[in-house]
């Protein structure tokens, strides 16, 4: 990653001019930099496209100062491509879009509102026709360098990941595809049943089958497994056309003729969604196994598609999400007292006690020797601690079945994070493992929750 850009499209301007024209376009910058961030942010978050991965409080709260930072660094008096260290934060920058998912004609787009808008500055502020020139090449170089090595880090990474949101597709997500199946069959008929329980005892105020568990389902779980599916639109479209048609006639029948049929409608219904899952499950029969083996939680390496759609969807429906970061206390001294293969058979209960505590829709993964990531999707903040105090009181009481002559027992240490709207899943992360060190500083075998300022700055 060194300094060397022998590729660069052009010799600077400032070699031939002294330092005075790096002063100059110094101080231009400095005294308009948050005019230029405001100029930026307007404009892009007046596109449609970049709404979704912008919102005015991530930009007021995170953004501004870092963009004001780089402008700053980028265009004052070190020259990025003799700087090692000014190249490694473009990358950074780039990796950091890559997995935000934000597509680089956006990046440019923003680049070229900078460069617009500093050109007329330097017309404003030089006289010396030659002067000016000289300006706006120094500044058209080195943005186009910095964009160059994002873009390079941006490609390089978003091809990774593209090939692990294709390798997730591969397999079923936390369990046996069989099992899978039935539970979500179960989990419809359910729906169906307390449906048809309500309209029998009078209730014409019906549950969407979007908000019941099978819904939470379809729209995290079975979205990412199914994602490119026609098969996957038909389901979701008939899931619509309960919600929106069929549910809505029968409500407003008020046991009037028509209600019959509405009520055969339903039942045709979710009898086609039926089918659609049979189609969809047969096609996961032969699929890749993506799970870890002793613990049976998900592998971390799905961790950046998964949570990345999951972001991707809280922000652009408002809905909630958290994470938990659970870390098993003093597991070192279990391996060091009975040996690994103990070790193991503990870990494999944790993760079961973990699993047991959370819905279908959730996601469990194996994040290091002893800790365990899950996601909570549509779960607020109040409902994740207590997901979280569930999971560590059940594991306090349970008396692990170890083949140890005493009783062993283990506790652990959780932190949780709450998605405040950055489009960048390791602020979320980063929050989360902060919080788990605290609840260890704080004595262990604790639950602790992330504070806003968690999520520090990171370009």
């Amino acid at each position: 990653m060194g300094g060397d850009l022998r590729n660069a499209p052009l010799k600077e301007a400032d070699e031939d001019s002294g330092d005075g024209l790096v002063t100059a376009l110094k101080n231009i910058v400095e005294a308009n930099a948050d005019d230029l961030v405001a100029l930026f942010y307007k404009t892009l978050l007046q596109d449609d496209e970049a709404k979704h991965f912008l919102n005015y409080s991530v930009v007021e709260t995170r953004l501004t100062s870092s963009l004001r930072a780089w402008l700053v660094e980028l265009l004052g008096p070190s020259d990025i491509r003799e700087s090692p260290d000014i190249q490694d934060r473009q990358r950074i920058v780039g990796e950091a879009h890559a997995r935000i998912k934000i597509p680089v004609h956006l990046v440019m787009e923003g680049a070229l509102v900078i460069k617009s808008r500093l050109a007329e500055l330097i017309a404003v502020d030089i006289d010396d026709a030659a002067a000016a020139i000289a300006n706006v090449q120094l500044v058209n170089d080195r943005i186009d360098t910095a964009i160059m090595l994002m873009s390079k880090a941006y490609m390089r990474d978003a091809t990774a990941r593209a090939r692990l949101d294709e390798a997730y597709r591969l397999f079923s997500l936390d369990q046996d595809i069989g099992i899978e199946k039935e539970a979500q069959r179960a989990s419809l008929m359910q729906w169906s049943q307390e449906t048809l329980f309500a309209l029998l005892g009078g209730s014409l105020s019906l549950s969407k089958l979007s908000t019941s568990q099978f819904g939470l389902w379809v729209r995290h779980r079975a979205g990412l497994m199914f994602e490119r599916s026609p098969a996957f639109e038909n389901l979701t479209a008939e899931i619509g056309r309960i919600d929106n048609i069929l549910l809505p006639k029968i409500e407003s029948g008020n046991g009037r003729s028509g209600d019959n049929d509405a009520l055969h409608q339903l039942h045709s219904a979710v009898n086609e969604i039926l089918f659609i899952m049979n189609d969809l499950f047969q096609v996961l029969n032969s699929m890749e196994n993506g799970r870890d083996p002793l613990t049976r939680a998900l592998n971390r390496r799905f961790l950046p598609s998964i949570l990345g759609r999951e972001i991707t969807i809280a922000n652009q429906n408002k809905s909630a999400l958290t994470i938990l970061m659970v870390d098993v206390d003093h597991f070192k001294s279990i391996n060091d007292r009975f040996g690994h293969q103990i070790g193991d058979v503990v870990l494999k209960q944790v993760a079961q006690v973990v699993m047991e505590n959370v819905r279908p829709s959730d996601f469990v993964f194996r994040y290091g020797g002893e800790e365990f990531l899950i996601i909570l999707s549509e779960t607020h903040l109040n409902e994740a601690k207590g997901i979280a105090e569930r999971i560590r009181t059940d594991l306090c009481d349970r008396e692990l079945d170890a083949e140890v002559p005493q009783v062993l027992k283990v506790s652990a240490s959780i932190g949780i994070a709450e998605h405040l709207g950055h489009p960048d899943q390791n602020y979320l992360i980063k929050a989360a493992d902060e919080a788990l060190y605290q609840a260890k500083a704080n004595g262990r075998n604790r639950v602790e929750i992330a504070v806003a300022m968690a999520l520090s700055e990171n370009r």
